[in-house]
């Protein structure tokens, strides 16, 4: 007897199946900057978020791999959550390193993005505090502010005229006020106007900011340290979220904050508590790549030739683009349109994929291309070329 839960899963499948929403794992086989599909076609993988091309990078990697000879902990497996024994001195050095990276500020590190915008709204905001998020941040956010006991209002996309009717009239309500939004938005490509959000926090006293800068870490800034170094304004955000798992080539996300913040949290971000710790070989990877992140202005230099050409090639053919950085969607419409021209670039030597509700709203499904540094200029001017055949 089939269980009525199953018959309901079932039935949902069937039904994003039949509205060509219905994802799978794919089959192909990542490697060092391309894909090799069940074919055994090789394409560009347009799809990830290596954005300096350091995941992909065998000289690199293989630098790291020979300065591991002199270490005296295990490297493989943390083995429990770091309030136990997954504590190391993997932890410590790499915290210490983003700490002087950020002027002095207290970091933390999280096993992954998503454990970290899911557990810190939740640890630090109760019933005295509001939220006010960008229509458009990322999942990891939006279930953290559910799992919160916060009051949450969502500003419309990028508009700060209406964060400001909504500070004007709720912010005295409030003990705190938060506002939440990422640096670079992961599915549009555009970017919060962060002078903006600080003019707003220099005015209200209980009001304070949390920047996800997932898409901007690597990419922006001087030293790679994101949209906000970028702009100077690194010293007014009283959180700051950056990932290792994208431009940096690893795995993990860090915190910067007030050292206030951060002993709070290691007692209450469940996330933090309840995880068993990165494994130290993943914490020295980071270190060694962040250790380095400064002197990879020529890769951000390329990145950012590579996407405004591409940018400027899809505004020429009729496509303009909400994009102001690497990432660059195409916007398809319909869901079956989307996979169709998914299909299409793919047999071109791309690989692209599909990007569906709910991750967009429905009628924008789109192809999100995701630009590295290795891209070539002539590899873009054939993706434009393909992009106009097949539109």
């Amino acid at each position: 007897m089939t269980r009525p839960l199953y018959l309901k899963l079932e039935s949902e499948l069937s039904r994003l199946r039949s509205c060509d929403n219905l994802r799978t794992l794919p089959e192909a086989r990542f490697g060092y900057g391309d894909v090799t599909l069940p074919s055994g076609e090789k394409s560009l993988n347009l799809s990830s978020n290596d954005y300096l091309a350091i995941a992909t990078d065998k000289e690199l990697e293989a630098g790291f791999l020979s300065s591991l000879t002199d270490r005296d902990e295990p490297l493989m497996s943390a083995a429990s959550s770091r309030l136990l024994t997954g504590e190391s001195t993997a932890y410590r050095m790499l915290e210490a390193l983003l700490s002087r990276l950020y002027g002095g500020r207290a970091a933390i590190v999280f096993s992954s993005g998503y454990h970290l915008n899911s557990g810190v709204l939740p640890a630090i905001c109760d019933r005295d505090t509001l939220i006010l998020s960008d229509k458009l941040v990322h999942a990891s956010i939006i279930d953290g502010i559910r799992l919160s006991d916060a009051t949450h209002k969502r500003f419309r996309h990028n508009d700060y005229d209406h964060l400001e009717k909504l500070l004007a009239e709720y912010a005295s309500l409030f003990g705190s006020v938060v506002i939440v939004t990422e640096s670079i938005f992961s599915m549009d490509g555009d970017r919060a106007d962060l002078a903006r959000l600080v003019e707003l926090r220099r005015r209200y006293a209980n009001v304070l900011l949390y920047i996800d800068e997932a898409h901007g870490v690597g990419v922006c800034g001087p030293g790679g340290l994101g949209v906000a170094e970028e702009e100077g304004l690194s010293g007014e955000i009283d959180m700051l979220v950056g990932t290792m798992g994208k431009a940096l080539g690893s795995a993990g996300a860090y915190l910067i904050c007030d050292d206030t913040v951060k002993q709070y949290l290691v007692n209450r971000a469940r996330p933090f508590v309840f995880t068993t710790g990165l494994p130290p070989v993943t914490l020295m990877w980071s270190r060694f790549v962040m250790e380095r992140l400064g002197g990879m202005t020529d890769r951000r230099e390329r990145l950012a030739a590579v996407s405004a050409r591409l940018r400027d090639g899809l505004a020429a053919i009729g496509c303009p683009t909400p994009s102001q950085s690497h990432i660059v969607p195409v916007i398809a419409g319909s869901c079956a349109r989307s996979v169709e021209l998914a299909g299409k670039l793919r047999q071109s030597g791309f690989y692209l994929l599909p990007i569906r509700p709910p991750t967009v709203p429905e009628g924008m499904a789109r192809i999100r291309i995701s630009l590295t540094a290795a891209v070539t200029e002539h590899q873009c001017d054939r993706l434009l070329e393909a992009i106009e055949d097949n539109l």
